[in-house]
């Protein structure tokens, strides 16, 4: 359900890359790995990484990977993903 709540509200705020992220607790913890945050296991920790993020970006502090939390989310982790390409090609 997430997911496709993810995806319809995608296309009215403008993905770029063609597809939303999953709302899902794996692609969840995935983007924050991406971010270089390690979530543990347990439901309860994501919910407090989540907390934490909402509160970091100004985001009602709910606990729920909704919508607005995701592309959010999707947003910085591809940001940090393309810092680290661009480090990596500018040492080499």
């Amino acid at each position: 359900m997430l997911g496709v709540v993810g995806t319809a509200v995608g296309g009215l705020i403008g993905w770029t890359d063609g597809q939303a992220p999953a709302a899902d607790p794996a692609s969840v913890r995935q983007l924050f790995a991406d971010l270089g945050l390690v979530v543990g296991g347990t439901e309860d920790e994501l919910d407090s990484a989540v907390r934490r993020f909402q509160t970091r970006v100004g985001l009602r502090q709910d606990g729920v990977a909704g919508p607005r939390t995701v592309h959010l989310l999707a947003r910085y982790a591809k940001e940090a993903r393309e810092l680290r390409r661009f480090e990596y090609l500018s040492a080499a």
